[in-house]
């Protein structure tokens, strides 16, 4: 299962099942008339947890006959071992290659021959593996994934083979693309500094080809565990029937011992960072910019959030009206608060990057100065209310759609990674009011602080024939 950049396909709903987009998302609403009405809209939560440590979050609605499972384990990029960069992707392939009862690649012909659609990715803060299928097959997906959460069957050949097929990854999508890696991969290298926030998350050739079958046992024994784990099902199933299968086929799996935590911590940014970087395979040069964010659930996390809207998100937003329509420096301008997701779906610290491909006429400073010119204002004033308030329906719109989003799995996604991070998966319901609690005032102090340039990281990406000369890497803090 290749790493999905799942930013990138904000909006996206499969074809076989864009009838359910937005049905298949457990959410109900009350009557009423306008945009208040909206914010009103509930997600049906049920969480409880098995004696194990396993968080089951079930979210039933029975407006179509699927069902969407996802178990998504706390174990990401970030936490990856230090000699083993690569290892958390790597091990998510490892999964899709045998279990007690299924040989290899036989749990994805399982889900696809009853119909369903199914992937695994890896994040900054969990590695997810989801399925979507018919309601009547249910019992197949929780049975077929507690076989393989109690307990991998694989063998040095098939490491060696997923080996290979990381390292071709890391080739196809990195070193021998134009503009791999950028700005996703690229970025926190550079912005970071603490190591596990700022190493190469798709991992170096030679980590990846130095695990051992030995790593992959104990790192399934460790990370890999109910205790580690969440469990999370949306769609149309009865949740008393729903928690004998769950029961049956998890409770008697066993917890496991797991390391403490390390500190993800980043020290604030007191300095303005700029780098460059060449690459031989791009025709034209590309800019990012990134600033820190600030911490999960805090009044000024939702401001960023609506800041995000300001900004980069649409076609309204402020540096698409400047850099796309008014001056013409670029053809689009990408971005937002955590590229491997959306604002939700993480845990530890975090990046807001903006990102965008322009001609070589231009100067990298005189984008930087028209930035400036759209953010400082922000900074220096309350926005209007109608502005606030425009970025509040945004937001909202794009937290309803992303429930949707693949027959339930984006709901899912919302609901597993709060029951990981947070214990509460019903924080799900309270996004939309913290949104609407932001007011132009604390939007000010969020963009005074977090929006200075003093927090700012700007990466260049230079054609390699204009480039002076490469740029040693970012260093990397152990």
């Amino acid at each position: 299962m290749a790493l999905r950049i799942q930013r990138a396909a904000r909006g996206l709903v499969w074809p076989m099942i864009v009838a359910l987009a937005a049905l298949c998302c457990g959410v109900t609403a009350q009557a009423g008339p306008g945009p208040a009405a909206a914010s009103e809209f509930k997600v049906a939560v049920e969480y409880y947890k098995l004696p194990n440590g396993l968080r089951v979050v079930l979210s039933p609605d029975h407006t179509a006959p699927t069902i969407c499972v996802g178990v998504y384990y706390h174990i990401g990029f970030r936490i990856e071992p230090k000699d083993r960069t690569g290892f958390a992707h790597l091990f998510e392939h490892m999964m899709f290659q045998g279990s007690q009862n299924l040989g290899k690649m036989e749990f994805v012909k399982l889900v696809q021959q009853n119909g369903g659609i199914l992937n695994g990715s890896t994040r900054f803060d969990f590695t997810n593996y989801f399925e979507v299928l018919p309601a009547n097959k249910l019992e197949t997906a929780l049975w077929a994934e507690a076989d393989r959460m109690g307990g991998l069957a694989v063998n040095d050949e098939n490491l060696k083979n997923q080996q290979g097929v990381v390292g071709n990854e890391v080739k196809v999508n990195v070193l021998n693309r134009p503009l791999g890696g950028f700005p996703w991969l690229d970025m926190p290298q550079y912005a970071n500094s603490n190591w596990y926030n700022a190493h190469n998350f798709y991992g170096e050739l030679k980590d990846i080809e130095a695990a051992t079958l030995p790593d992959v046992d104990s790192f399934h024994k460790t990370y890999y565990a109910p205790n580690n784990a969440a469990l999370a099902i949306a769609g149309d199933f009865d949740p008393a029937e729903a928690k004998r299968f769950v029961e049956k086929y998890f409770g008697p799996l066993k917890a496991s011992q797991l390391p403490a935590q390390p500190d993800l911590a980043e020290p604030r940014q007191e300095k303005e960072k700029h780098e460059a970087k060449s690459d031989a395979l791009t025709k034209r040069p590309a800019i990012a910019f990134a600033y820190h964010v600030p911490d999960r659930n805090t009044p000024e996390y939702y401001a960023m959030i609506l800041l995000d809207e300001i900004l980069i998100e649409g076609g309204d937003s402020l540096l698409h009206q400047e850099l796309v329509q008014k001056r013409g420096i670029t053809g689009s301008v990408e971005g937002g608060i955590n590229l491997l997701g959306n604002p939700y779906n993480y845990q530890g610290p975090m990046l807001f990057i903006a990102n965008l491909i322009y001609d070589p006429a231009t100067k990298p400073d005189a984008i930087m100065q028209a930035v400036d010119g759209v953010i400082e204002p922000l900074r220096s004033k309350p926005v209007d209310q109608k502005t606030l308030d425009r970025a509040v329906v945004k937001a909202r719109s794009d937290l309803y759609d992303t429930f949707g989003q693949q027959g339930g799995f984006g709901l899912v996604d919302i609901l597993a990674s709060f029951a990981l991070f947070d214990d509460n998966p019903a924080r799900v319901n309270t996004l939309v009011s913290q949104l609407e609690k932001v007011t132009p005032e604390l939007l000010q102090k969020t963009a005074q602080e977090y929006l200075r340039p003093t927090n700012r990281t700007v990466l260049v990406i230079e054609p390699k024939t204009q480039a002076a000369a490469a740029p040693a890497a970012p260093a990397q803090n152990q």
